[in-house]
């Protein structure tokens, strides 16, 4: 997992989180790879695990 922390600051337009769809105030968490924003690390580390396991999923179908 890499993302970047960002203290003290919101995004310069109205976002919300891109796992709970709660507005993001005053600092949040973007995915280095691809600047996705989130609320939090939890959020972020549900994402991440949720993908992984519909990424896997994906693949054995194939």
């Amino acid at each position: 997992m890499r993302f970047i922390l960002v203290n003290g600051r919101t995004p310069f337009r109205k976002t919300s989180c891109l796992w709970c769809c709660e507005e993001i105030e005053g600092g949040y968490l973007r995915d280095a790879r691809t600047l996705l924003p989130y609320c939090g690390y939890e959020c972020y580390a549900i994402h991440q695990e949720s993908g992984r396991s519909i990424e896997g999923r994906t693949r054995a179908a194939s």
